[in-house]
């Protein structure tokens, strides 16, 4: 018996099943994105006009990857909703190009043990990693054409915000620019030019000390030059000695220029070794520095160090920026820790790489707020940490859901969600429509329970509907599944949930 027959039967116009992935569902992504919530729902998205951290600790398949996409398409329509009150969106979710860069810089030696690479992430990186992802978004936004935008992600800015930064708001951007963005669509100088083009700054007078120096070296040579040649006496013997003037005279007219040239070098220097999550090369660095009058640099921070100062700093200037683009918030969106390649989904990695972000001064920063969909392993690692531990992260302060739970009427909601979804117009069918009534709906209430997350639910009834199918031809259908069908696969199904 044909599957997709069967389901026709019931007015399904397409398998409401077999999807298990959210990344790649178009069921949910198309409909159950905006009418099909977990209980906890409110408590984890909030009041977008007050950003604050959620913590979800949930098992493989519970559906965090799914309330994260919905977290986001949310934040996206409230964007579209409320223009001046809009929150920006950073999706810190792909951590490998963040991992790989910083065991670059570890060296080869550590990079081939990931526990070790692990033990020397810090919170720092993690702050890095983020205004990586936030800054190079914005220059693309900046430096985008109206009529080249891609689809509206939520962050969109508006041209004319841009036109109104004054020169700090533009030199923020800048060393934010020189120090955080990771586009690869042009050369990092190339798209620094064309970014500080757009923002209108002017700088002819940073290089005002390498012109004087020119001018400096000709005149120099020029006078030292004329004395030399008039300096004959009446034999003709000319005074060698001026001659050494020129090189000494010259390196004192380059001096202010040799100065500035050796301070930005070693702030691109700092720059290239303490940030350790992106691709920064000393030479390009220092190119760009030499861009800003000296005056402008002074006292500005910059990721040079191994503490967490200059990268609060760094991140307050990025919400002042986003403040005057007309964002009143930033959200960041942590997701799939257990996919990297070094964490390889092993507890004692993935507590590597989270436990330097559980921080209760960014958690709790002003302004921004964590969405942190986080395995349920950790939880049970929390519960195991020091006293030390407890009191930098403050999970008591951060709405930790410490186990993401599905009841079996809210997974039998959920199966009925998709399978309205997929039905044909003016079909309202449910999950017990499929089956015999010989199967009560508390029995299958409860099977649903036992199965305790969406992936395995979905995997169930997509094998019990196949299964069923087989048993049958298209001469003679049967259009319910009989409750023995049921609690046969639900019998294999539940050993092979104990065997993962």
């Amino acid at each position: 018996m044909n599957t997709q027959s069967f389901l026709e039967h019931h007015g399904i116009v397409r398998n409401p099943f077999a999807e298990e992935d959210a990344q790649t569902d178009p069921v949910f992504k198309q409909h159950c994105i905006r009418n099909a919530y977990h209980p906890a729902w409110d408590k984890v998205y909030g009041d977008p006009t007050e950003p604050a951290t959620a913590i979800i600790f949930g098992p493989k398949g519970s559906g965090k990857t799914a309330m994260r996409l919905q977290i986001d398409q949310h934040l996206v329509q409230f964007n579209a909703e409320h223009p001046d009150d809009r929150v920006y969106i950073i999706r810190y979710d792909d951590f490998n190009p963040f991992l790989d860069h910083f065991c670059e810089r570890l060296g080869k030696r550590a990079a081939r043990k990931p526990e070790k690479a692990l033990d020397a992430w810090r919170l720092w990186d993690h702050m890095d990693a983020i205004l990586c992802i936030g800054v190079t978004d914005l220059i693309d936004q900046v430096l985008s054409d109206e009529d080249r935008r891609r689809g509206d992600d939520g962050n969109r800015i508006d041209a004319g915000r841009v036109a109104k930064l004054d020169r700090n708001d533009a030199r923020d951007l800048l060393l934010l620019a020189a120090c955080y963005d990771q586009s690869t669509t042009s050369t990092f100088t190339g798209r620094f030019a064309q970014l500080r083009q757009r923002l209108g700054f002017t700088n002819w007078w940073a290089s005002i000390d390498f012109y004087f120096a020119v001018f400096w070296s000709i005149l120099v040579t020029l006078v030292v030059g004329w004395m030399f040649w008039n300096s004959a006496d009446e034999q003709g013997v000319r005074t060698w000695n001026l001659l050494w003037l020129i090189p000494i005279l010259v390196f004192l007219g380059k001096l202010p220029y040799l100065i500035r040239l050796t301070k930005n070098h070693f702030a691109a220097a700092g720059i290239h070794r303490h940030m350790r999550v992106g691709k920064r090369e000393t030479g390009s660095v220092r190119k760009v520095l030499m861009q800003f009058p000296s005056g402008e640099l002074e006292s500005q921070p910059a990721p040079r160090y191994d503490r967490t100062d200059d990268r609060y700093e760094l991140l307050r200037k990025f919400q002042g920026l986003l403040a005057r683009l007309g964002f009143d918030g930033m959200i960041v969106l942590m997701d799939r820790v257990d996919e990297p390649h070094m964490t390889g989904g092993k507890p004692e990695l993935m507590r590597r790489f989270v436990w330097p972000l559980l921080d209760n001064k960014l958690l709790k920063h002003p302004g921004l707020g964590f969405k942190m969909m986080l395995p349920e392993e950790l939880y049970r690692d929390t519960e195991r940490e020091t006293r030390e531990f407890h009191e930098r992260a403050r999970l008591d302060k951060q709405n930790v859901i410490p186990a993401f739970q599905w009841t079996g009427e809210s997974l039998y909601d959920l199966a009925r969600a998709r399978m309205r979804a997929c039905a044909a117009e003016g079909q309202s069918p449910e999950p017990r429509d499929l089956f015999e009534d010989s199967l009560s709906y508390e029995k299958m209430l409860v099977s649903f329970e036992s199965l305790r997350v969406p992936r395995h639910l979905f995997r169930f009834l997509y094998r019990v509907v196949a299964d069923h199918c087989n048993r049958f031809t298209d001469s003679d259908p049967q259009f319910k599944i009989e409750k023995s069908t049921f609690e046969t696969v639900l019998a294999v199904y539940t050993r092979e949930m104990v065997r993962e």
